[in-house]
């Protein structure tokens, strides 16, 4: 009997000590990022538009968030939010113009200096040396979808083929050919699509364009309770959006129609104006070698002659459909070869096996408006580009198939990839690690709302100034600068955002909770009113 207690003894204190050492294993970590991603464009979140198996199966097998916003939906200053863990007005990037201080800490330097091997492979946007990475080739700002060139460590080189498979194909063979085994892994797989002008690969190009999507219900949106910001932005598909560059009209055909239709006007940070050119589709075009021409002028041909045949004769509600169409057919065309290739990458993780202890997150830098309010593009607090995609697998971590509806954001990527791999975080980072919601532990999770500030005005699209705070129920914002508007948005009961209720007097106490709750979280992010001032010329 003692001699079967003791063999007991000691196969527990086996099992115990696996089980720690197992604990102590730092995880690999994959951060697929795409740039202007929908939410509304990944069938985990809304079958209506497209199927994305592959990325679903991130949420399939780990966990869907529901209410992942960003602090600044635009690019640039999105993804430096993500390496810093840090606000716009203290990392400094307030918008795509403003420069990256390259001085201050990112999180994969930190990574790297706890033993970790680090790559990134794809679209960053900003600089073209970043810190922190052993291994990279990123596209320079926003990149070509066709024929891409990269920035490397060591030279720059031209790749022949398409964006998001040339990207996918440099990051497996990062996995299969140069990733130390003996080290765990940080890899940022980032993709340009579907960022405008959103051009597919010749095969999505000729699938999509057979396919009919179904319109919003505020694709024809007119804006009334709603505020100046609303009414005056430069993000209308039918009169903002452009022939050539996004519809795909031959210059040749939009040339000899020019004065049918009404000059599409674009207003500059200096006060200037500007007309799109030709230039827009010829420069994306004549990237294509004469095979991948070919391939493209069959749709390219179908597209302008359509437009020549039929645009003359539809009234001004059958134009915006019309144009709502092109752009689902091209937006979502790059989606799917996303997807696609996400699976590439996801297949690869299981077939090594290294799926086991990798981290993988699916997510974009902001959101983006699929004809909601009759817009394209992002930058308003609005949810369709302040929300943002976001599901993440742990294997043994996350109960697979769970769904979380906490106020996160992407000012908390950093803290949370730090922690799971027990590695310290600086101080001066403002986000919250996600990891008590991913190990089910939502009990020890306190934030109820976020903060989100823009600032690119005046600029392309002239989405006005604003901050503001947004909870479950409710959204508060601040339009500033040139106007002094405030919104309040009943996010339940009016999940289309249609109904700005700020002077409604049934909302009167909302207003003023929320109004004074701002006010801390704008104290405790070190944000204020000096900062704004600083920032309206920069």
């Amino acid at each position: 009997m003692i001699k079967k207690l003791f063999v007991v003894h000691i196969l527990t204190l086996l099992f115990i000590t696996s089980c720690n050492k197992g604990e102590n294993i730092k995880p690999n970590i994959l951060f697929i990022m795409s740039d202007d991603h929908a939410y509304q464009a990944i069938s985990a979140y809304d079958d209506r538009l497209i199927h994305t198996p592959n990325i679903d199966r991130i949420a399939d097998e780990g966990m869907l968030f529901t209410n992942a916003s960003v602090t600044n939906s635009i690019c640039a200053p999105s993804r430096a939010v993500i390496l810093t863990g840090k606000h716009s007005h203290i990392n400094g990037k307030i918008d795509n113009i403003a420069k990256f201080d390259d001085s201050q800490m990112t999180f994969p330097q930190l990574f790297k200096t706890a033993g970790y091997q680090t790559a990134m492979f794809g679209k960053l946007h900003f600089g073209n040396n970043p810190k922190g990475i052993d291994d990279f080739l990123i596209l320079p700002g926003q990149g070509d979808y066709i024929n891409p060139k990269f920035l490397g460590k060591d030279r720059d080189t031209i790749i022949t083929g398409y964006v998001t498979d040339v990207i996918t194909d440099l990051t497996l063979d990062w996995f299969k050919n140069k990733r130390d085994k003996d080290k765990p892994f940080l890899t940022f797989y980032l993709h340009k699509a579907p960022h405008r002008a959103w051009w597919p690969s010749p095969e999505k190009f000729a699938e999509f364009y057979n396919k009919k999507f179904p319109e919003p219900e505020t694709l024809f949106d007119d804006y009334s309770n709603r505020g100046t910001a609303a009414k005056t932005a430069e993000m209308n598909l039918l009169t903002h959006m452009q022939y050539m560059q996004d519809s795909k009209v031959r210059p040749s055909v939009f040339e000899k129609m020019k004065n049918v239709e009404p000059k599409i006007v674009y207003a500059r940070g200096d006060g200037t104006f500007f007309e799109p050119s030709s230039n827009s589709f010829n420069d994306r075009y004549n990237r294509a070698n004469d095979e991948q021409k070919k391939k493209y002028d069959v749709i390219l041909n179908k597209i302008s002659q359509d437009f020549e045949t039929n645009w003359p004769k539809m009234n001004t509600k059958q134009k915006m459909q019309w144009k709502f169409q092109r752009y689902m057919q091209d937006y979502l065309a790059t989606i799917s070869s996303v997807d696609d290739n996400v699976g590439r990458v996801l297949d690869y993780l299981e077939k090594s096996g290294l799926d086991k202890n990798t981290i993988v997150v699916y997510t974009s830098d902001q959101g983006f408006y699929l004809g909601e309010h009759g817009w394209f593009d992002k930058r308003f607090i609005y949810d369709e580009s302040f929300k943002t995609p976001l599901m993440i697998k742990w294997p043994n971590q996350i109960k697979p198939g769970t769904t979380n509806e906490e106020m996160v954001q992407n000012l908390d990527f950093a803290q949370t990839f730090l922690e799971a791999a027990m590695i310290d975080a600086p101080k001066d980072m403002q986000g919250e690690s996600l990891i008590p919601l991913l190990k089910g532990n939502s009990d020890k999770w306190n934030r109820e709302s976020v903060y989100y500030h823009y600032y690119e005005y005046p600029s392309v699209h002239m989405a006005k100034r604003h901050y503001g705070i947004v909870n479950k129920d409710y959204k508060l914002v601040h339009f500033y600068f040139d106007v002094d508007e405030w919104e309040l948005y009943d996010r339940k009961n009016d999940p289309n955002e249609m109904n700005n209720v700020y002077n409604d007097p049934n909302y009167a106490d909302v207003v003023v909770k929320l109004t004074e709750e701002l006010k801390e979280l704008r104290i405790k992010y070190k944000d204020s009113e000096e900062l704004d001032k600083s920032f309206l010329y920069n």
